[in-house]
C-alpha cells in the first residue's frame, strides 16, 4: 500500500486556492507545503505580505540586518496558526543533513523538505543572516497553515485547492503579486479561465 500513500503526499508542492475559497485566511493564496503525512500537513503562504519589513523584524529580536535586499523584503503572513512565531523558508545545500544550508551552517530547529528546501524556526538562522552568512534566498513568515489528519485531502476533494510541484523561482524570483498566476501557469492554467461563478459564453 506504500504506493497509494506516496501518491497523496503533497510535500514540496504548491497548494493554490481555487476561486470561491470560503476561508478568508486563504482566498487567493499560494501555499508551499513543507510537510504532508498521514498525521496532517503544514505549509506557508508565500503571497500574502504583511506591512512588516524583514529589517524591522530583525530589530525586534535585537539583530541588525545589513543585507539591504533582504532588509526591504516583507515578512509574509504564513497562515493563521502561531502568528507570533517566525518561520524561515530557505534553500539548503546538497548535504544530506537536515539542518545544513548551502554555507555549511547548521540550525537547531530545521525541517529538511524533500526537493531541496528547508524550513527553520530557530533564531540561529536569523543570526547567520545578520552576520552576512546563512542562506542566500529566504522567505520569512509569521504563522503557518496547518491541517489535521485527512483535512487537507477533504478540502482538495471539495475543490478548495489545486496542487502542482513547487518551483523555487516562484518563491524567490517572482514578484509577490504575480505568484498566484505563476503557480497556476505551472499547470498550464490561465487564471482568467477560473471563475467562482458561471459565466456567459
Amino acid at each position: 500500500m506504500a504506493a497509494s500513500s506516496s501518491a497523496t503526499n503533497l510535500t514540496n508542492q504548491f497548494l493554490i486556492a481555487m476561486p470561491g475559497m470560503a476561508d478568508d485566511n486563504f482566498a487567493g493564496s499560494v501555499i508551499y507545503l513543507c510537510e504532508h503525512t498521514e498525521r496532517g500537513a503544514l505549509g506557508l503562504v508565500i503571497n500574502k505580505p504583511s506591512d512588516i519589513k524583514l529589517g524591522r523584524l530583525f530589530e525586534k529580536v535585537d539583530l541588525a540586518l545589513d543585507r539591504e535586499e533582504l532588509a526591504e523584503q516583507p515578512v509574509y503572513l504564513g497562515g493563521p496558526v502561531q502568528t507570533e512565531r517566525g518561520f524561515v523558508l530557505h534553500e539548503r545545500g546538497d548535504d544530506d543533513a537536515a539542518d545544513i544550508d548551502a554555507d555549511g551552517a547548521t540550525y537547531t530547529s530545521s525541517l529538511r523538505i524533500p526537493g531541496g528546501m528547508a524550513m527553520t524556526t530557530s533564531k540561529d538562522v536569523l543570526e547567520a543572516l545578520a552576520n552576512g552568512v546563512g542562506p542566500k534566498r529566504v522567505l520569512v513568515t509569521l504563522g503557518y497553515a496547518g491541517w489535521s489528519a485527512g483535512q487537507l485531502e477533504d478540502e482538495i476533494a471539495r475543490n478548495g485547492w489545486i496542487n502542482v510541484d513547487a518551483r523555487p523561482e516562484v518563491i524567490f524570483e517572482t514578484p509577490t503579486e504575480q505568484r498566484y498566476d505563476k503557480a497556476l501557469s505551472l499547470l498550464g492554467i490561465d487564471p482568467r479561465m477560473l471563475s467562482s461563478e458561471a459565466g456567459h459564453a
